[in-house]
């Protein structure tokens, strides 16, 4: 068992060194690390960097999204919560302290021009998800995502593609993303109040259930009332620390950009790791590109695609750009990464600590709790889409339900082992099936990527033209794949 489980490891380790960089010791030798960022400055090119010009309107289009265009809808700002969901969690909190010790402060540079250059690639992919839609099973609700317009949009000599995007999704998603959800919950949870792993994995599974049974109505509605109260009350505590060591902002800034281009070295802080691991975490926690939030975008019931490429690209800037950065600015501030062996969510605890008083470690517990369990419930939804485009029946269903639930038991098992090596293993297998399922995806939207100018031209038009909110009349364009009775 022990000779499986090593050469089982081992694979997995060359199949991260191919996705994410690494291969023969060059750090930048890797599929997303020569393609993620590229791309992401060709989207934002394209759309003569929209994240920027149109920054003001995102904002609008997110608020007016809060209302229902139909009674038995998903909104605008609902699937946003329930992307948000997903994105804020672990790779907030934990992601953000990996990134730092084993990148150093640079690599929080490197997660900023991610989200950055992100935010045009997730309007793109988003925008997508949205044009290629169709009905789902119930009156009201969509489905849609990756592997749709990958087959509608590409043709059906493309179905390798999607099929390979769903199978990894799934991997990733409802699986290995939720251990590791799990595991840090876990962790947190131990450490701040020596509650057992086991007993956390069995209630986080146990409440999850509840909500996933419910489907996407349920799980919509979940996140929208959590989402924001969970994201304002750290981010609040979050601005009392930087208030509190207002002097000491500037140094922090200047050893992020050091560090970013390798002029000073901090940890294991040289040039290719604080690339490799900005870009890995913060991939991990953005998710642009990733092919993930057009799963929960599709679902949206609204007038244009482009209005949930707007709200999903406000998304990339909450995750990343504010809280990832509370997150970095906690630890450097508190200046602990450089000593003993914290890693993950106890770095963070400790850093919180010793800014503002025990009940710290407490706090970022309980926000953790909350982050985790929302982006439990926003990936599982992921995943239940791809099964419903794989195989959609009861049994497929039920299964990939039970499934999921038992990686949820499995991330807690591994934190009740203590293991140091059993939790870097997990972040391990969910950077790879991360990385070939954002391969994937990276390779649909830059062949597609016309379409979604083409709809981001006609949304432009409109507004030109004085209209408040354009309308998506799909009958205008001669684009394949598109099902006329969702956009007519």
């Amino acid at each position: 068992m022990q000779g499986f489980l090593d050469h089982f490891t081992t694979l997995i380790e060359w199949a991260n060194l191919l996705a994410w960089g690494g291969v023969g010791g060059i750090w930048w030798l890797g599929i997303l690390i020569l393609g993620l960022l590229p791309a992401g400055l060709y989207f934002s090119i394209r759309t003569r960097f929209i994240q920027f010009r149109h920054f003001g309107h995102m904002v609008k289009v997110m608020i007016r999204g809060i209302h229902k265009e139909n009674e038995n809808s998903v909104t605008a700002f609902q699937a946003f919560a329930t992307s948000a969901a997903a994105r804020i969690g672990t790779g907030n909190i934990a992601g953000v302290a990996v990134a730092i010790t084993a990148g150093g402060p640079g690599a929080v540079f490197w997660m900023w021009l991610v989200a950055l250059l992100g935010m045009a690639t997730s309007l793109v992919e988003n925008t997508l998800a949205q044009t290629y839609k169709e009905r789902g099973d119930v009156p009201g609700a969509f489905r849609g995502g990756p592997a749709y317009y990958i087959e509608k949009g590409l043709g059906p000599q493309w179905k390798w593609l999607s099929l390979t995007f769903s199978v990894f999704l799934m991997i990733c998603y409802g699986f290995t993303f939720n251990a590791v959800q799990s595991n840090t919950m876990a962790a947190a949870l131990y450490g701040a109040w020596g509650v057992s792993p086991l007993w956390v994995g069995f209630f986080i599974a146990l409440f999850a259930g509840v909500i996933v049974f419910g489907g996407i109505r349920s799980i919509a509605r979940f996140a929208g009332i959590v989402v924001p109260f969970m994201a304002i009350g750290y981010l609040l505590v979050a601005f009392y620390v930087l208030v509190a060591n207002i002097a000491e902002l500037p140094g922090v800034l200047l050893e992020i950009l050091a560090n970013a281009f390798g002029f000073q070295e901090a940890g294991a802080g040289a040039f290719g790791a604080a690339v490799a691991n900005g870009i890995k975490r913060g991939l991990f926690s953005n998710e642009a590109g990733l092919g993930s939030s057009p799963n929960v975008a599709a679902a949206a019931d609204v007038k244009h695609p482009m209005v949930q490429g707007y709200v999903q690209m406000a998304s990339v800037f909450l995750d990343t750009i504010i809280i990832c950065t509370s997150t970095a600015a906690i630890i450097l501030v508190a200046d602990v990464f450089m000593v003993g062996n914290l890693e993950g969510v106890e770095l963070v605890q400790d850093a919180l600590a010793s800014e503002v008083g025990t009940w710290g470690s407490s706090f970022i517990a309980t926000a953790l709790m909350f982050f985790a369990f929302t982006s439990i419930i926003g990936n599982y939804y992921y995943g239940e889409t791809n099964i419903y485009y794989l195989y959609h029946t009861r049994t497929s269903i039920l299964c990939y339900r039970l499934l999921f639930l038992m990686f949820v038991l499995f991330g807690a098992w591994v934190a009740d082992t203590g293991s140091a090596e059993n939790f870097v293993f997990l972040w391990r297998m969910a950077d790879v099936s991360m990385g070939f399922m954002a391969s994937a995806n990276l390779i649909a939207i830059l062949l597609l990527s016309g379409v979604a100018f083409k709809v981001m031209a006609d949304y432009e038009g409109q507004l030109s033209s004085g209209v408040r909110e354009p309308v998506f009349n799909g009958s205008k364009f001669k684009i394949k794949g598109i099902e006329h009775d969702v956009w007519g």
